[in-house]
């Protein structure tokens, strides 16, 4: 390997990292999304992986693609800039679906007490939710929320495809020097290191995240949850639109 590509793989890898550190699109949802879908361990790496590989694979695909075909490096940082704005609306319009849908099954979710009065003449009381599945003394368990369920099974589809979209701007430039001395393993190495150190960094923050949120208190706020996680991914698609 030649100094300059060295050079270039060592850039590849700072900027990967620094990229992913500074976005907090790339992690925060993960953290929130597997918090309120009470996800394992293993699920939430597993999802951060595979929504990092498409992140970063759709932006490698389409530079060497045009590395292939001459397509000039401002064309396709033009094309990558268009699916940054796609990517931030659609975060951006989930989170508020997920929000609203939130805040609504929170408001559902307000405990209350119900008086059952006896023939006898005695009475007891018990506390429930209508959003959550209770037992009552007398009576068989009541159904699930299944609205729960169905948002828990389509989030991390949701998540895959937004990622899908979201571009990797610093990564075309870094394929233009190799390309240019007419080395396309040397690009190549570029961009799977950049990948590599891409996925690595985000599922490094949201292992340590995982592990972190996990062991605070959050009971009383438990009715809040998914209204949070909502804010916390229309949050970050607001940072993208606004180029935080």
């Amino acid at each position: 390997m030649d100094q300059g590509l060295f050079l270039l793989c060592g850039t590849a890898a700072s900027i990967g990292f620094v990229h992913t550190v500074l976005g907090p699109d790339h992690y925060l949802p993960f953290v929130a999304m597997s918090r309120v879908g009470k996800w394992s361990f293993t699920r939430t790496m597993v999802i951060t992986v595979l929504c990092g590989l498409g992140h970063v694979l759709s932006s490698v695909v389409l530079g060497l693609l045009g590395l292939a075909f001459g397509i000039a490096v401002l064309k396709l940082e033009s094309f990558e800039s268009v699916r940054g704005d796609l990517a931030g609306w659609l975060l951006l319009a989930f989170g508020l679906a997920y929000f609203a849908w939130g805040v609504r099954r929170a408001i559902r979710n307000q405990p209350h007490t119900h008086v059952h009065a006896h023939a006898d003449g005695s009475t007891h009381t018990h506390e429930h939710v209508h959003a959550e599945e209770h037992v009552h003394v007398h009576a068989e368990t009541e159904p699930a929320d299944k609205s729960a369920d169905s948002a828990a099974s389509m989030t991390p589809w949701v998540l895959f495809t937004i990622f899908l979209f979201g571009p990797c701007e610093p990564l075309i430039p870094l394929l233009m020097y190799p390309a240019a001395e007419g080395s396309i393993g040397g690009a190549v190495l570029v961009a799977v290191i950049f990948s590599l150190v891409t996925i690595a960094t985000m599922t490094s923050i949201v292992a340590f995240a995982y592990l972190g949120v996990g062991a605070l208190p959050f009971a009383r706020l438990e009715r809040y949850s998914h209204a949070v996680a909502g804010f916390v991914v229309m949050a970050c698609g607001a940072a993208i639109k606004i180029g935080l």
